[in-house]
C-alpha cells in the first residue's frame, strides 16, 4: 500500500534545503569578495563609488 502524501512537509522540506543552498551559495560569494579585496588592497571595488559619481539614467 502507498503511504499518505503529506505535501506541506515536503514543500518545507525544499524550502528548507533551497534557503540553506541561497546561504551557503551567499557566503561563498562573501568570502571571494574579501578575499579578493585583501589582495588588491589599492583597487576600487564596484561597491564603492567615488563621491560626486551617480549613476547614469538609462534612456529606453
Amino acid at each position: 500500500m502507498a503511504r499518505k502524501p503529506n505535501y506541506d512537509f515536503e514543500r518545507r522540506e525544499r524550502e528548507r534545503l533551497k534557503a540553506i543552498k541561497v546561504a551557503e551559495k551567499a557566503e561563498a560569494k562573501r568570502a571571494a569578495r574579501e578575499k579578493a579585496k585583501a589582495e588588491s588592497p589599492g583597487a576600487e571595488s564596484a561597491d564603492t563609488a567615488a563621491p560626486g559619481d551617480e549613476p547614469v539614467p538609462d534612456k529606453g
